[in-house]
């Protein structure tokens, strides 16, 4: 299906300066946003604590919710609604891991009936993590990132400059980075930029360009959906890792497109500059790009809005990811390979000189 037409020719390389001021404000905002909030707001999948939902038969103020849970010692919880306002539903979250049995519920159940003036109250559902086992789950959950993106650079590499020796020295350098920096008992999360910085550094060197433009897409897209859930206060669950992984690969998918018809035009028109040769690609793919986006955020937006409040944030992730996916794909990952071209012109200027 053709949706737009053959001859079109958008001159998206010549807007790239905009772009990319666009996404270095976009990632300096998410980063400050984090700053701010201390990093993301992690659910009970990885902080720990007890998770209660609970629906009553009428509105209810939070501060009636919290004065009943006083009652039973967890005064502390937090209180917020959830799901659309007609359905009287809250989310009740604790630090602490309570023991979920049957009395538990039952204590919840009176010390809310008591404090609420005798309304029904019922016990949707009670998750418990302990803090142990939530530390554990993030360490994963980050290190299945990285791996993600470790399998990436090594395919992408093969793929596109079939270099597969050099991805498998870059693949080597990065585990035994990982493997240096735990040995100091280095915090995950500066384990894993530490390696991604490496691994840009190590491109750069190797000159692994289209490996090179897909990681930063990639990680320019993890870090504006990141700064987006700190923005507006969201939690990271494992549903959430869920999401930015499949971000991961519907951003790569629609890349690895573009670099192939980049490379395609590149063999057969080899007297036509890079510039004219990236723009000539993506004008090619952008109906099937635009097409692919389209049907996946039609289905994403159906389950954010008829979905319910358990997959609410899992839709909101996926919609932000498809939007900002499809964005570097265009504007991020194929105008890295002309910031590449003006680096290696330098150098064979300066090989000249000599």
């Amino acid at each position: 299906m053709q949706f737009i037409k053959s001859d079109i020719n958008i001159d998206f390389i010549g807007t790239r300066k905009i772009a990319f001021a666009l996404s270095l404000s976009l990632i300096a905002i998410s980063i400050i946003s984090l700053i701010m909030h201390g990093g993301p707001r992690y659910g009970i999948d990885f902080a720990g604590g007890t998770l209660v939902q609970i629906k009553m038969d009428r509105p209810t103020e939070l501060n009636k919710i919290k004065s009943g849970l006083d009652t039973i010692g967890m005064g502390k919880a937090s209180v917020q609604s959830f799901g659309a306002e007609s359905k009287n539903e809250y989310l009740i979250r604790t630090d602490r891991s309570v023991t979920t049995d049957d009395d538990f519920a039952h204590k919840i159940s009176q010390a809310l009936q008591s404090a609420t003036g005798g309304g029904k109250v019922s016990i949707e559902r009670v998750e418990m993590v302990g803090p142990q086992v939530g530390r554990d789950l993030q360490h994963k959950a980050l290190m299945a990132m990285f791996f993600a993106l470790l399998f990436i650079t090594i395919y992408i590499s093969g793929r596109f400059e079939l270099k597969w020796l050099l991805s498998g020295v870059v693949a080597g350098t990065l585990m035994a980075v990982v493997y240096f920096l735990s040995l100091f008992n280095v915090g995950i999360s500066i384990l894993i930029v530490s390696a991604v910085i490496v691994s840009l550094i190590v491109f750069w060197f190797l000159e692994l360009k289209y490996a090179m433009g897909a990681i930063l897409a990639l990680i320019h897209d993890v870090t504006i959906v990141v700064g987006l859930f700190s923005i507006t206060g969201k939690e990271f669950t494992l549903p959430i890792i869920a999401a930015l992984l499949t971000i991961i690969g519907y951003s790569l998918n629609d890349t690895i497109i573009v670099f192939d018809r980049i490379r395609e035009n590149i063999g057969k028109r080899r007297k036509t500059s890079l510039s004219e040769v990236i723009n000539m690609s993506i004008n090619q793919t952008l109906s099937r790009t635009i097409l692919t986006s389209m049907t996946t955020l039609f289905v994403i937006v159906t389950l954010f809005l008829f979905g319910g409040g358990i997959i609410h944030d899992f839709a909101f992730a996926m919609i932000a990811g498809v939007a900002v996916g499809t964005y570097s794909s265009i504007f991020v990952a194929s105008p890295i390979l002309m910031a590449w071209q003006g680096r290696t012109g330098k150098k064979q200027k300066t090989r000249s000189k000599r």
